[in-house]
């Protein structure tokens, strides 16, 4: 049996110590799977992650590049309405606007464009970024179109948009809201089942 190295085990542990299940593409999805960081909350709460399907997402993706095929889903724990770790606030609810958006900045940090000049990148990721909140905070709006995809067997709706860089959808399963990104695997085949052993995953 491999053993993994103390990065990736530690990476793995951060999986394991979450209170909501993980999700990712079903067993039709025979490439590699590998896992990203979680996102915790200032107690160190477990809130959100990723697992990757296919090849890892790199910077300065060529949009006509379609040999990178990746599709990374994003499970984020379904929370109320809630204080600060250290009672001084309050955390907002989480929501499917939640999944989208960090499904769409999930996208947005791989697909640098390769002709722009270095001085307008971050002009350009600015605004791409006030883009992907603004759509986020409005999935009734014209930018998004609805997919039925299933979830766990189930046929669940989501919503779904493209642009040149890739797309994003937006969803929810029982106890969690689901986003996922990817570039090079259509999303209309795609299938998503909670994932029974997060530690089938590598730790990229």
């Amino acid at each position: 049996m491999e053993t993994r190295t103390g990065t990736a085990q530690s990476a793995v542990d951060g999986y394991l110590t979450a209170d909501f299940p993980w999700y990712g593409l079903d067993e039709a999805f025979t490439g590699r799977r590998w896992l990203q960081s979680v996102g915790t909350s200032g107690d160190g709460t477990v809130e959100y992650g990723s697992t990757g399907h296919g090849d890892e997402p790199t910077l300065k993706a060529d949009p006509a590049d379609e040999s990178q095929r990746f599709a990374v889903v994003m499970t984020v724990a379904q929370r109320p309405r809630r204080r600060t770790p250290d009672g001084t606030g309050l955390l907002e609810a989480t929501s499917v606007s939640s999944a989208a958006w960090l499904a769409g900045s999930g996208l947005l940090a791989c697909t640098w464009p390769t002709t722009m000049e270095r001085a307008l990148r971050q002009d350009w990721l600015d605004q791409q970024t006030a883009t992907a909140w603004e759509l986020a905070d409005d999935l009734d709006g014209s930018g998004w179109a609805a997919l039925t995809l299933p979830v766990d067997g189930e046929p669940t709706p989501f919503h779904y948009r493209e642009s040149e860089y890739g797309w994003v959808l937006a969803g929810s399963a029982a106890g969690v809201h689901l986003g996922a990104f990817g570039r090079g695997m259509s999303a209309y085949g795609l299938a998503l089942a909670a994932i029974p052993d997060i530690r089938l995953y590598d730790a990229g």
